[in-house]
Order: structure tokens, then C-alpha cells, then sequence
């Protein structure tokens, strides 16, 4: 896969559920959806897709799920990371052989690995594929952050490893990271609100939350950017600005579960625990998100 394929809007794409099972329908007409929607890739299995809950025969069949339903049109980019790297290399391989495009590997979380850990952990992975990784970087979930240095090492070693999404909220990192690993490297923004600040500092696009529920102007607003037109992707950096506030008003993926829900996308906004359900004073807050910003 053509490694510029991971520029552009790529929706983290939620685990829909019911009674305590994955809703394969609803995760199948949602594919569908952000297709017909302008989406440039989908990623199954990420924090957005409650991978931390997923069994992992779940965890495969939801990748093949998405795979299966995208039928090619667009990269399917399968989160396989752990913090085991025996468990990141076991979901890698099957992801790959259930034809996912593209993986995303988050760093290692809780035990706290060195950045010698984190080389030895990636390119492990990086060795067993020679389809394109995107690193993730997440501090604030995972204790530590991916340096700029041990990515550039990592993309010296393994061109595989050609892409970083950066949700450490520091538009300096994205700068740093442009100038160290030049245009080629594909830089993606972790975080909605940060999407517009990150492509001026250098990334090419976005991995979005926001996107399960408003994938066409999320995309609008990246292609305007990707053509340099800032002035009018602001606009609509503006006019979502709230949506990319309240979306994240709970841990992630609840509050856009329940959006989805409200505007009649998913069956049900389950979650599981440790997750739990929308607290009711936030309800009517997200209530009136949906009612402020309809499905366009």
C-alpha cells in the first residue's frame, strides 16, 4: 500500500454494541456510511473501538468485519497494539492475514518502557510485516510519549514504520517531527480539536473521533487544509469547535455513542465497563449537541 493513502480523514471508528455482544449489523451499515461519506480510511480496533475490551477473537472478527465491508475502497488501518509485544505481534500477523491494509500501534502502556524498549518493541512488529505501521503517541493514556528521535530511528531501520499519529496535544512535537523526518513522513493528528493547528505545523490528516458522527465536513475541512486553503477549513474548524469539545466531555467513546444513538446511527450506546453509560447531567448537554448539529 501506497503509504500516501494514510493522509487525508480517517475515522476511528467506534465497536458498536448489544446485550454485551458486538453489533456486527450496525458496525457493517456504519462502514458504509463513512464510505459514502468521503472518509479516506477506517480504523477498527483503536481506543475509540474499545480494543481494551474486546476479546481477542472479537478483536480479529471486528477487523475482518471492517475489512470485509470496506471491500478495498478504502485503507482499513487494524489497531493491533499492546502492551505486550508478543500480544501486538500476535494481533498484528492475524489482522494481517484478515487483510488489513495498515496497522496502528500504540506505545506500550503501563509498564513504561525506555525508548530502547520502545525501538525493540516496534521493530519487532516492523519485522514481521511489510505493510505500512503507524506509531501512536498518547501520553496521557500511556505514560509515555514517542520521541521524535525514536521515530526517526525507527523509520531509518524500518521504512514500514512511515507514519505517526500524534495525540500528545503539543503542536511544537509535530513541528519537531516535520523537520526531522521531511514531507515524506506521514504525520496524523490524534486529536480533533488540534486537527487544523497540526496540518498548519505539518500533518497531513487525522484520525478522528468526530468523524463517526460528522465524517463529511471533518473531511471537508482537511481537504480545504491539504490544499492550503486555511482561511475556509477555519470556518469550519470554528463551526465544529463545539462538537469537538463536547465529544470528549466523558472518556471516549461514550459521549459519541450516545450522539450516535440519539441521531438514530446505532442500535444501542453501550459500553463496557470500566466504561459506563452517559452520567445524566451530561445528557442533556449531548442532547442538545444533536440537536444543534444534525446529519448533514
Amino acid at each position: 500500500m501506497d503509504k500516501n493513502r494514510l493522509k487525508g480523514t480517517h475515522t476511528a471508528l467506534i465497536t458498536p454494541m448489544v446485550d454485551e455482544d458486538v453489533n456486527f449489523a450496525d458496525l457493517e451499515r456504519h462502514v458504509e456510511w463513512q464510505i459514502a461519506s468521503g472518509v479516506n480510511g477506517l480504523v477498527p480496533c483503536g481506543t475509540t473501538g474499545e480494543s481494551p475490551t474486546l476479546s481477542p477473537e472479537e478483536h480479529l472478527r471486528v477487523v475482518e468485519a471492517t475489512v470485509k465491508a470496506t471491500a478495498g475502497r478504502v485503507p482499513v488501518i487494524a489497531g493491533t497494539g499492546a502492551n505486550s509485544t508478543a500480544e501486538a505481534l500476535h494481533l498484528t500477523k492475524a489482522a494481517d492475514e484478515a487483510g488489513a491494509d495498515a496497522f496502528l500501534l500504540v506505545a506500550p502502556y503501563y509498564n513504561k518502557p525506555s525508548q530502547e524498549g520502545l525501538l525493540a518493541h516496534f521493530g519487532a512488529i516492523a519485522e514481521i510485516t511489510e505493510k505500512p505501521i503507524v506509531l501512536y503517541s498518547i501520553p496521557s493514556r500511556c505514560g509515555i510519549e514517542i520521541s521524535t528521535s525514536t521515530v526517526a530511528r525507527l523509520y531509518e531501520k524500518h521504512p514500514n514504520i512511515c507514519a505517526i499519529k500524534e495525540a500528545g496535544g503539543r503542536s511544537a512535537k509535530v513541528s519537531d517531527t516535520a523537520v526531522a523526518l521531511g514531507s515524506d513522513y506521514v504525520i496524523l493528528s490524534g486529536d480533533d480539536g488540534l486537527t487544523l493547528p497540526f496540518m498548519a505545523c505539518g500533518a497531513s490528516g487525522v484520525i478522528s473521533v468526530a468523524s463517526n458522527v460528522y465524517p463529511a465536513p471533518i473531511v471537508k475541512m482537511v481537504d480545504l487544509a491539504r490544499a492550503n486553503d486555511f482561511e475556509a477549513a477555519r470556518k469550519l474548524h470554528l463551526e465544529y469547535l463545539p462538537v469537538f469539545g463536547e465529544l470528549f466531555i466523558e472518556p471516549n467513546p461514550v459521549p459519541a455513542k450516545f450522539v450516535m444513538k440519539t441521531l438514530g446511527m446505532i442500535e444501542s450506546d453501550e459500553v463496557r465497563l470500566p466504561l459506563c453509560n452517559l452520567q445524566r447531567e451530561n445528557r442533556e448537554r449531548l442532547a442538545q449537541l444533536a440537536k444543534d448539529f444534525p446529519l448533514k
